[in-house]
Formats: C-alpha cells, sequence, structure tokens
C-alpha cells in the first residue's frame, strides 16, 4: 500500500477531519481514505464524450443545419 503526506493544512481543517472521523468512528486517516474514495468514485461519472462537454459547456455550441436523409436507414453489408 502507498502513503502519503499532506503538508501545510490550515488548523481549522485539521480540526473538522478530526471531528468527522470521531463522528463516524474511525481514525483521521481512515476518515481522509473514505472522502477521497467518495470524492474519486463520483469525478469517474460519465464517459469521454460527457466530460469533454462538460468541460466546453460555458464555450457555446455550434448551430449546424443537418441535411435531410435521403435513405431508409440500412443494416451494414460486410460482404
Amino acid at each position: 500500500m502507498a502513503s502519503i503526506t499532506i503538508r501545510n493544512l490550515d488548523d481549522e481543517l485539521k480540526q473538522a477531519l478530526r471531528l468527522a472521523a470521531a463522528e463516524h468512528g474511525h481514525s483521521m486517516e481512515e476518515e481522509v481514505r473514505v472522502i477521497l474514495r467518495r470524492s474519486l468514485a463520483s469525478a469517474k461519472k460519465g464517459g469521454l464524450g460527457s466530460r469533454v462537454q462538460a468541460r466546453f459547456r460555458d464555450v457555446g455550441g455550434a448551430d449546424l443545419d443537418l441535411p435531410a436523409r435521403r435513405e431508409a436507414p440500412r443494416a451494414a453489408d460486410f460482404d
């Protein structure tokens, strides 16, 4: 297992972390692991297209005129 050291935590954040860990009945280290797991699990939602769309959402879109379909859709022919 890997380990990390987090430096320069302000006192208020450390106190909040300590209190949250005590409320949940585990150590501060375990509280941090839970927070990281939860945060990263929610960050993974959506595929590549959803993430690209979210990143550029505020830039604006493009209004494209799509040509009318002239033929009915058909299955691919692999012969």
